[in-house]
């Protein structure tokens, strides 16, 4: 997404996360970082949960997230999409990270993720496999039957990395020698 374009609505998102999200893009852009989810979390004193990775690709650190607290802080409270007191969470995605980009589904190309669908894949809403890549239209993992399936990006309500050993590999900071 080039620098200070409003995040597109990612699949399974409401108008409100949609909002929120294309609200705190730029500020995020700006700072360094890529917005990941926007989740709105219950009624009577919403949480909005952000999550966000380095545009470097190094790890978000404790100090990142309040950067990146105390700058969309400011832009909500001017903004106010929320009515009334709400709470803002903001973290990194995790190892076992949700994939909402399709930067994501490639960058964990191999390894074991969960998705659920909107609507039915040939027959069934939930899937679990080994990721494939995707596309701007569909992401594609291998089930454990061996076929290949692909799930229209739009339709994609939740997809989440699977906690392996080979992912904690991956994603593990490489140790410092002297």
């Amino acid at each position: 997404m080039p620098t200070g374009q409003p995040a597109p609505a990612s699949p399974g998102q409401t108008a409100l996360e949609t909002r929120i999200a294309q609200t705190i893009t730029p500020t995020l852009v700006d700072l360094g970082y890529e917005l990941v989810r926007v989740a709105v979390l219950g009624r009577e004193r919403p949480t909005v949960q952000v999550m966000a990775d380095r545009a470097d690709g190094a790890l978000i650190s404790v100090q990142d997230c309040e950067t990146i607290t105390h700058a969309i802080s400011a832009v909500l409270d001017v903004e106010d999409p929320i009515p009334g007191a709400w709470t803002l969470e903001v973290s990194s995605a995790g190892i076992d990270r949700p994939l909402t980009r399709v930067k994501d589904w490639n960058r964990f190309a191999g390894h074991l993720a969960r998705a659920e669908t909107v609507v039915p894949v040939d027959g069934r809403k939930r899937f679990s496999g080994t990721v494939l890549g995707a596309d701007e239209t569909a992401a594609r993992l291998r089930l454990d039957d061996g076929s290949e399936v692909s799930l229209p990006m739009a339709d994609i309500r939740r997809a989440r990395l699977i906690l392996t050993d080979a992912l904690i590999a991956a994603t593990a900071t490489p140790t410092r020698t002297n």
